[in-house]
């Protein structure tokens, strides 16, 4: 299983760490990365296995999701299940 985590929001040093340390706590596995800098814009999408988490995906969603408040950015934490039928045309 996988999930699929973006972060929008101000660049700041240490975004791409905090984040991946957060799943690393659960055991969630980053397996890609992709981000972009748009002047002082910080945009990212990370695939991670959730297979061997060692919590609940709503757990690992609502940390993302403070961290994120706690950051000033926008994380948003998607199993990718729901991912693909949103964007499936």
């Amino acid at each position: 299983m996988r999930a699929v985590i973006t972060v929008i929001g101000k660049d700041n040093v240490g975004i791409l760490h905090k984040v991946s340390g957060v799943c690393a706590e659960y055991h969630a596995n980053v397996l890609e990365v992709t981000q972009s800098v748009l002047q002082d814009m910080f945009a990212m999408i990370m695939m991670v296995d959730i297979t061997d988490m060692t919590t609940d995906f709503t757990k690992l969603s609502d940390k993302l999701t403070t961290l994120g408040t706690d950051l000033g950015l926008s994380i948003h934490t998607m199993h990718e299940d729901i991912f693909n039928a949103m964007h499936r045309i």
